[in-house]
Parts: structure tokens; C-alpha cells; sequence
């Protein structure tokens, strides 16, 4: 590993100035990595330049040299621990059960602390994106309302047709297609903060709603809550939820994830619910660590403990209680829909949930699972590293696609809404139109949706 700690080292660069996080972190965790190399094959940067480096073990190896004072916390070093996707495949793959999550977050908060790839235009966006708009629900609204009367108005068609897309600066310019559409009905709009099942309820569980899941997605909140009701729970979700820090701690702003997290446990009290429930698997790898993340808080440490224990991704929870599979029809079916599901790497790989989402599917009376390869591997989206790497996250993205298009389904399920928009816009400039993006509980609300028409409809044929 002689090589790639060198060529990290810069001129001038003293290793005396890297004393901190790093060097603060239990050494026996930065001791785990055995370099026996099992991760490399499943480290989507590494698989794409082969070079040491920008592997798991690379970037361990990197870690450590900081935290023995050998390497200096420099611009390459930055920018390496931010070429990596964090899809923690790694840690699915590693028999030693690394804690490259915690490796990684810490040396991104160093890489920050020490400002070695702050620029000006980096610091404003950091700032008015991260800790303005991110950590204000209500300015995050704002913004998403502003953006669906840009869509909904035909502001957005015309600009586009005008060509007057192309005055926009270069970034914006690649990023615009990519817009998410936002929903016409916010989550609080589509949901009330309590809601009973029929006939009495069996558990009492707390749904959150999320940022970009909130603004567009919020028929996935929905079918989360109607698939809730109809398993016996009685839901609460308060209209107004603070982000749950997710990006800010992946992106080194450990102090504003912090914040945000105490402002959760302010709004849910975790000893009132008997569980509660994420259904976006990056959002739900970072909301069941509260625990680590608040370990150092007096006041939070127990509610924190408390709230990572119940924390449930929905397809986990579903099947932890023995979810009721739909009906099927007794009517003349349809021919079987095809489904193929590609996994949320913080699902799968960070909260190890991945064969219950399967077994939601494959409940579903008409839907026929075809796996589709590499169902593991990273689709590029990562948070926001399809803007920050644009070119292996396209990479990434078309081979994908690919994969997906190549089990001739007619629906790729998953459970994300960063890898939703990385799939559908991956389709769309494939040319995919036969193709739809669905959540795995959005097909399972749909099916009990069926199962009570067709029962409302049974007297009027009787």
C-alpha cells in the first residue's frame, strides 16, 4: 500500500496536522480490515479502474496511515473518500465485519473539518443546500411547491422546447433532466396524523415520511400507511417531519446530522410505538444508527438506543409480523406481471434487508419475480453522487439498465427514491418506455386496494 499513500501526500503537506477524528476513533477499528481482498470484486469503483486505491481496503489503508500521523488530510484524500459511493457492498462481502460505514463518515467529517476541498462555490452550496434548505422542512416545501408550479404550469415544457435550457450553467444544464417531478399533494395532505384500522388495531407504529420521499413520492407514503391499516396498525405521523440527516452525515456534517436527529426524537417518543417504520433504504441505513451517532449525548443517549432498536424498514416489519398476503382475484386474471427488483444498496448492504422485499413480491396474486443480475450493485444514484461523479455514476446507471431491461420485465421494483429516479431517468434516455419504476409496497397496496373492490363489488353482482 506504499504507492497510493504516497501519491496522496502534497507538497508542503505536514502528517503532524491530521491528529483528530480519525486519530480519535478506536484503533481496533481501523485495525479490522485484513487486506484478504473479497471486497474488491464487489466495489463498483474499483471493478471500474482497478486500481488500488479506490478499493475498501485502499481506502482503509489510507485511514490509517492519517491516523498514525504517516499521510497528511489532503486534497486527494478528499476527493478519494468522495469518489467512493459509500454503497457499503464492502461490508456484505467482508468477513471480518469491518465498520467501514463508521471508517467512512469519519474521515469525510475530517475531510471537512480540515476544509481541504472548500472553495467558495462549495462552501455556499453546502451551506444554503445542507443547513438551509435541508434542515427546514418548511423552506424544503417551499422549494418543492415552487418547483411543481414550474412543471405543472408548463413553465418547465416550454423552457425546454425553447431550447432556453441551454443558458443555464454547465452543471445545471446536466443535472435539469434529472429534476424529479413533484407531487401535486404533499404527504400531510394524503395522510392524517392518526389513523385506526378496521376493526381494532394490534400495534402502534409512527411512519416517516422523508424529504425527497415527501415531495415526490408521497403516494409511497401513502401506500405505507394503507398497507399499515390494513395489517392491524394504527399509524401516527405528524405532518411536519425534520430531515432525518442522512445526507449531511454522509457528506461529513456529522454536528447538523446531530441536530436533526435530536429534532426526530423530539417529534417521536420511540417508548410510545411498538415500532417505527422507514420505507426509503437510504434514509432507514442512517435512521437506525441514531445510537452511534448520539452515543456522546447525555440527554439523547437512551431515546437514541431506544429509537435505533424499533426502527423497522417496512418490508422488514411486514414480515417480522406476518403481513396478511393479498387476496387473489376471483375473477378472470389478467396474464401475470413480470417484476424485477433491483436492491437499495443502504437496504441491502446497510440494513441488511433484502429477502423480505422478495417476499412482499412474490405475495402479490399476478406478479411473477424474474431476478435481474447484479441486483446488488450500485445504480449510481448514491445520495447525491450521480451530481458530484457524474461519470461513474452514468456508468454505473447504464449498466444497470441494462441488467433491468434484460429480464424483459415490465416493472423494475425498489425501495429508494434516489435509485426510483436514477432507474426512471436511466430508462427514459434509453429509450425504455415499457418499463415503469414502482415501490414494493405501492404493488402490495394496490393489490389490497383490489381485494376491497372486488369485495364492495360482490353484492352488486350477486
Amino acid at each position: 500500500m506504499s504507492a497510493p499513500i504516497q501519491s496522496l501526500n502534497t507538497p508542503g503537506s505536514s502528517p503532524s496536522a491530521t491528529a483528530g477524528l480519525l486519530a480519535d476513533l478506536d484503533y481496533s477499528v481501523l485495525q479490522q480490515c485484513m487486506h484478504c481482498g473479497l471486497c474488491l470484486p464487489t466495489c463498483p469503483t474499483y471493478v471500474e479502474t482497478k486500481q488500488e486505491r479506490n478499493s475498501p481496503r485502499g481506502r482503509i489503508s489510507l485511514m490509517r496511515a492519517i491516523a498514525d500521523g504517516e499521510l497528511a488530510v489532503s486534497k486527494a484524500f478528499g476527493d478519494e473518500m468522495y469518489y467512493c459511493l459509500g454503497c457499503l457492498a464492502c461490508t456484505t462481502a467482508c468477513p471480518a465485519g469491518v465498520d467501514y460505514p463508521n471508517l467512512f463518515e469519519t474521515a469525510r467529517a475530517e475531510i471537512e473539518r480540515q476544509g481541504v476541498l472548500d472553495t467558495p462555490k462549495r462552501r455556499t452550496i453546502r451551506s444554503v443546500v445542507l443547513r438551509g434548505i435541508f434542515t427546514r422542512p418548511r423552506v424544503l416545501r417551499a422549494a418543492g411547491r415552487l418547483l411543481r408550479w414550474w412543471q405543472a404550469s408548463g413553465a418547465q415544457s416550454a423552457a425546454r422546447k425553447l431550447k432556453l435550457t441551454r443558458l443555464l450553467p454547465a452543471d445545471l444544464r446536466r443535472l435539469e433532466p434529472q429534476t424529479p417531478s413533484i407531487c401535486a399533494h404533499f404527504s400531510s395532505s394524503l395522510i392524517k396524523p392518526i389513523e385506526h384500522p378496521a376493526p381494532t388495531a394490534q400495534r402502534r407504529v409512527a411512519v416517516l415520511t422523508g424529504c425527497i420521499q415527501d415531495l415526490a413520492f408521497s403516494d409511497v407514503n401513502r401506500a405505507t400507511v394503507d398497507v399499515l391499516l390494513a395489517n392491524g396498525c394504527e399509524v401516527h405521523t405528524p405532518p411536519v417531519q425534520p430531515c432525518c440527516g442522512s445526507l449531511h452525515a454522509h457528506n461529513g456534517d456529522l454536528e447538523t446530522a446531530r441536530k436533526l436527529a435530536r429534532r426526530q426524537l423530539d417529534l417521536f417518543d420511540p417508548a410510545t410505538f411498538d415500532a417505527i417504520i422507514s420505507n426509503a433504504g437510504g434514509c432507514g441505513s442512517h435512521l437506525c444508527h441514531y445510537d452511534h451517532l448520539l452515543a456522546g449525548d447525555e440527554a439523547y443517549r437512551d431515546r437514541a438506543v431506544l429509537w435505533s432498536r424499533k426502527l423497522k424498514d417496512i418490508h422488514e416489519y411486514l414480515v417480522e409480523i406476518d403481513f396478511r398476503a393479498p387476496l387473489a382475484p376471483d375473477q378472470l386474471s389478467p396474464p401475470p406481471r413480470q417484476v424485477t427488483y433491483h436492491e437499495s444498496c443502504h437496504l441491502c448492504h446497510g440494513q441488511k434487508v433484502s429477502h423480505q422485499p422478495r417476499a412482499i413480491l412474490q405475495s402479490i396474486p399476478g406478479v411473477e419475480l424474474n431476478e435481474c443480475a447484479e441486483a446488488t450493485w450500485c445504480c449510481g444514484s448514491a445520495g447525491i453522487y450521480n451530481i458530484t461523479q457524474p461519470a461513474t455514476s452514468a456508468w454505473l446507471q447504464r449498466r444497470k439498465i441494462d441488467h433491468v431491461t434484460a429480464t424483459g420485465a415490465a416493472t423494475v421494483a425498489t425501495a429508494n427514491p434516489g435509485c426510483h429516479l436514477q432507474l426512471a431517468n436511466g430508462l427514459a434516455q434509453s429509450g425504455e418506455r415499457s418499463m415503469d419504476v414502482e415501490h414494493p409496497i405501492v404493488l402490495l397496496a394496490r393489490a389490497y386496494a383490489a381485494e376491497r373492490h372486488e369485495s364492495a363489488a360482490a353484492p352488486a353482482l350477486a
